[in-house]
């Protein structure tokens, strides 16, 4: 497939585009700064600002599915579903947050004490993201949300998929390795099984 991946070089972006490189994918890898990008066959470096508008749909036009791998506080949503829709791609899957997955106690996970203080705001944005692509008609989008940790790790392949609920493991942990974060999105791209949905990956 051909795939535009915004925010090619981030902690995620950077395994998604490892990912979907070893599966055989033609990646166009759109970012701030395209020395960062890893010379490796199958992906084109593009230089792109996420906030504007008409010259990131110029470069994510032609391809078959668009992935945005940015903070949503370095970002504006109405903007890139905006560039998303002006491109044509019929596809856009969203690497999202952990935030707005609900606990046992039936409260977000942000709005659960102890939150961390420094990932509110990030928290709250990925929220309210998942609220506008819920009310955006006609558009095949998909939103991935991790586990509430998500750190370097192992790429096993072996993890459980979630819809609105925090996936929890036997001692109460929510985790998911970003290696295995990526395969979950990737074999979304290539299967999509949760399209206009939000789901959850984790062990």
């Amino acid at each position: 497939m051909k795939v535009a991946l915004i925010g090619a070089t981030g902690h995620v972006g950077s395994r998604v585009l490892a990912e979907l490189l070893s599966r055989g994918h033609e990646v166009t890898a759109i970012v701030r700064n395209i020395d960062k990008v890893p010379a490796r066959p199958g992906v084109t470096p593009k230089a792109g600002d996420v906030f504007d508008r008409d010259g990131l749909a110029d470069l994510m036009r032609g391809h078959d599915v668009i992935i945005s791998a940015v903070h949503f506080s370095d970002s504006d949503p109405e903007l890139l579903i905006a560039a998303v829709r002006q491109s044509g791609v019929p596809r856009y899957v969203v690497v999202g947050g952990a935030g707005s997955l609900k606990t046992p106690s039936g409260a977000a996970l942000v709005e659960t004490p102890g939150f961390p203080e420094a990932y509110l705001a990030e928290a709250r944005k990925g929220g309210a993201f998942l609220e506008r692509l819920k009310a955006e008609p006609g558009l095949a989008w998909t939103f991935l949300s991790p586990s509430a940790v998500i750190a370097p790790g192992e790429r096993t392949g072996r993890f459980r998929l979630g819809q609105d609920d925090l996936l929890l493991d036997a001692d109460g942990n929510s985790r998911i390795s970003t290696e295995d974060y990526a395969v979950a999105l990737v074999d979304e791209v290539e299967t999509p099984k949760h399209v206009r949905q939000r789901f959850t990956v984790g062990y």
